[in-house]
């Protein structure tokens, strides 16, 4: 593969994305594909240290603190990791990107949408997955599945995860190409076929 392929993973927390995400990793190292795997936040030293206040700051965060904090980690992250292992050839996949931004902060606490996507836009210059996949998922199915101790975002309320939910709907209509829809209510195995046939699909493509 002389270019990379950019995939992101999005869905609320529970939905099982990140667990997709591992398995598909293993699926394209088995096929010979050369894979790296990262998150927002947190992926570089700067992400790790942002990630740390958004999911685990005891203090108040304000709305809009929070919304630049997701952004300035993307621009960091963009810049210095993801584009130079696409420019490598290497198929990137990524555990959340600009849609958490705009489900989370946009729906879930109100920002401006128009404005998050601008924003969006300006952190990632021009970098823009090439599969998008969207794990949906129940509210209240998600939020049991959260088993361990739920960190900030996670204790946010069943309201505010509602709001994200509709939220990613609302992106996956928009961007019916790039985001793909998978009903992540099923068993681990069932959403694994889904992600696999979507994914192979891609590399057809390209």
């Amino acid at each position: 593969m002389k270019q990379g392929l950019f995939i992101t993973f999005e869905g609320a927390d529970g939905s099982g994305k990140t667990t997709q995400l591992n398995k598909i990793k293993t699926f394209l190292e088995d096929k010979g594909f050369d894979v790296t795997v990262t998150r927002e936040p947190g992926a570089l030293d700067i992400g790790q240290k942002i990630r740390d206040i958004l999911l685990h700051c005891e203090g108040n965060v304000s709305d809009k603190c929070e919304m630049f904090l997701f952004l300035a980690d993307r621009a960091q992250h963009a810049e210095t990791f993801i584009k130079p292992a696409l420019k490598e050839g290497k198929i990137v996949l990524c555990d959340r990107h600009t849609d958490s931004t705009v489900a989370y902060q946009g729906y879930g606490r109100g920002q401006d949408i128009e404005l998050l996507k601008k924003l969006n836009s300006i952190a990632v210059d021009g970098l823009t997955p090439d599969l998008t996949l969207l794990y949906d998922i129940d509210t209240q199915t998600a939020q049991q599945r959260i088993i361990r101790e739920k960190d900030r975002m996670e204790t946010a309320g069943i309201e505010f995860h509602k709001k994200v939910r509709n939220g990613y709907l609302e992106l996956y209509k928009e961007n019916p190409d790039r985001i793909k829809l998978i009903n992540a209510n099923n068993s681990i195995e069932t959403v694994f076929e889904d992600t696999k046939k979507i994914i192979i699909e891609l590399l057809k493509r390209s």
